[in-house]
């Protein structure tokens, strides 16, 4: 079995991207809180790229991983 390490350049592009539309509009997706989130999942995230970003940001902010993303801010 292999050793899951998070890929560095898609941790970069989840530190960049924003969130294209609603209510939080141009906020960056690692600081959407996470009840919206939480709000998303029970709603269905939306298809495709975004929707898959949206998951992972998700599974990072409710196992605590946050702290992956500090080293990314600062670029």
């Amino acid at each position: 079995m292999e050793d899951l390490v998070p890929d560095p350049r898609y941790l970069l592009r989840l530190a960049k991207t924003t969130m294209p539309y609603g209510k939080y509009l141009g906020t960056l997706l690692v600081d959407l809180p996470e009840p919206y989130l939480v709000w998303m999942r029970q709603k269905g995230f939306p298809a495709g790229e975004l929707g898959a970003m949206l998951q992972c940001i998700y599974e990072v902010k409710v196992n605590g991983l946050e702290y992956l993303f500090d080293p990314l801010r600062r670029r």
